[in-house]
């Protein structure tokens, strides 16, 4: 898909469903009290429409999407050098951070 159509589509997309969808999360959370972990897009409620159209233009319009379990990804971190990886406990889940090994003077 062109370059053009693939950005308009996900401009389409962040304004008709993440945006109605996070800004009723918002409106729920903040003026009702409702708990709205569960709600879909809920974690964009406090995002700008920039953000939605980027996360939509990286979900919708990549080509290839290659998608790792937790473990794949612990994994992949451990080969990669690092140590004490930790992953984030909510939304985005997939975020880790880790410390690179110490070398040792031998």
């Amino acid at each position: 898909m062109p370059k053009f159509l693939k950005n308009s589509l996900a401009d389409l997309i962040a304004l008709l469903v993440y945006l109605p969808l996070s800004r009723t999360a918002f409106f729920l959370e903040k003026k009702i009290g409702m708990d709205v972990s569960n709600f879909p897009l809920s974690q964009y409620r406090d995002k700008s429409l920039y953000t939605m159209r980027t996360d939509a233009l990286d979900r919708f319009g990549t080509r290839l999407e290659k998608r790792f379990t937790k473990e794949e990804i612990k994994s992949l971190l451990i080969r990669a050098g690092l140590e004490n990886i930790i992953f984030s406990n909510e939304p985005p889940y997939w975020c880790a951070v880790g410390t690179k090994r110490s070398i040792s003077s031998s």
